[in-house]
C-alpha cells in the first residue's frame, strides 16, 4: 500500500487522540454539579466509552497495516471551566479536531484502501454526528436555529 508509514502515523495521532478523549471526557463526568447532573454524567460517560472504541479500532487499524500501536497519549488542556456550556463547547472544539484526523486520513487512503476509506467515512459519520448532538445541547430551550451558526 502507498504512504504506509504515513498511514500508521497518522492512525496512531488518532489512537493518541482518542485516548486522550476517554480522559478528557471521564473528567468531564467528575466535575458536573447541579440538578441535571445525573443525565450529563451519564451521557459524558458514554462519550469516555466511545472515544475508547474508537481508540481500539485505529490500533487495530494499525495492527492490520503491520504497524505498531502508539503508548503514547494526545494532549490534555486543563481550561479549570466546568460549567455545563464550557464543557459542551470545548467538546464541540475537540471532535471538529478529530473529524479533520480523519478526514486527513480519508484523504491519504482515497483510492488506496477501501477498508480505510469505510474506516475513516465511518468515524467522520459518527464524529459530525456528535457535533450535531452537542450542538442541539448548547440551544436554549425553544431555539431551532443551529448554536454553530
Amino acid at each position: 500500500m502507498k504512504n504506509q508509514d504515513q498511514i500508521i502515523e497518522l492512525l496512531n495521532k488518532i489512537m493518541e487522540f482518542e485516548l486522550a478523549g476517554v480522559v478528557r471526557y471521564n473528567h468531564y463526568a467528575l466535575m458536573v454539579y447541579g440538578y441535571n447532573r445525573i443525565p450529563i454524567v451519564s451521557w459524558l460517560r458514554e462519550e469516555a466509552d466511545n472515544s475508547l472504541v474508537h481508540a481500539q479500532a485505529a490500533g487495530e487499524m494499525i495492527t492490520a497495516l503491520g504497524g505498531h500501536p502508539s503508548l503514547a497519549i494526545g494532549p490534555l488542556l486543563e481550561t479549570h471551566q466546568h460549567d455545563i456550556g464550557d464543557i459542551l463547547r470545548e467538546s464541540m472544539e475537540q471532535e471538529a479536531l478529530a473529524k479533520a484526523l480523519y478526514y486527513e486520513l480519508l484523504a491519504l487512503v482515497k483510492d488506496n484502501s477501501v477498508m480505510l476509506e469505510e474506516y475513516a467515512r465511518q468515524k467522520i459519520a459518527e464524529e459530525e454526528m456528535h457535533a450535531a448532538e452537542v450542538d442541539k445541547m448548547l440551544r436554549k430551550p425553544g431555539d431551532i436555529k443551529s448554536f454553530s451558526n
